[in-house]
């Protein structure tokens, strides 16, 4: 008698200023590798970060999906972070991709620019003024770094520092305790058409490691 294998799920979740159909790349890709990969999208700017953190909790309950992975580009990997520090989900794993655990020079730049708090919005302010989250729940966590300084990060913080992706700094991407890290010749936004990073998260989230060479 052959039994059906539900694949695991997959939620997708875009950064700031962005629509979940900035992911649609990558949930492409993950579909075609077997996963039940889906996009997200949440108000990046308007809302605050336990809200947002708190939506993107309620969405994957109603997923029902036993074994549930994540993907996060930027603002929306932090918002993931704080959703399994804040809530009990299923098991899976987690790729940060261009992810601002430790904080964004650039962003602290442009907050105090005029209007730049407004354009910042409050999950990213209030990401920058708060404890960082260690415990998330035993989900295995991957992050991956770009290092080709190309993007709007370098035009507001000429000084971002080496390397970094244009917008994020490698060092700003370290999680404490996560199981793989990798950097690669990517900017922060060609992360997101980028067959290399889909195929490194792919690879994290089948193996919970990255290929290296």
């Amino acid at each position: 008698m052959a039994v059906n294998v539900r694949p695991a799920a997959v939620v997708l979740v875009h950064g700031l200023w962005m629509h979940g159909v900035a992911m649609e790349y990558h949930r492409r890709y993950l579909r075609h590798a077997g996963f039940d990969a889906v996009s997200y999208s949440y108000p990046s700017v308007r809302n605050s970060l336990a809200a947002n953190a708190d939506d993107l909790a309620a969405f994957a309950r109603g997923l029902d999906a036993p074994t549930l992975h994540w993907v996060g580009h930027s603002l929306g990997g932090i918002v993931i972070l704080c959703a399994l520090a804040r809530a009990t989900l299923p098991p899976g794993r987690v790729v940060l991709a261009g992810t601002p655990y430790r904080g964004s020079r650039a962003a602290e730049i442009l907050e105090g620019q005029t209007f730049g708090a407004q354009l910042l919005g409050r999950s990213v302010r209030e990401w920058l003024a708060a404890p960082k989250p260690t415990d998330f729940g035993g989900h295995e966590v991957g992050v991956i770094a770009g290092s080709i300084g190309v993007g709007l990060g370098r035009v507001v913080a000429p000084g971002l520092p080496q390397p970094n992706d244009g917008t994020i700094a490698v060092e700003e991407t370290d999680v404490p305790g996560a199981c793989d890290r990798i950097v690669l010749p990517i900017t922060h936004t060609g992360m997101l058409a980028s067959r290399t990073v889909a195929r490194q998260i792919a690879a994290f989230l089948r193996d919970g490691r990255f290929m290296h060479s």
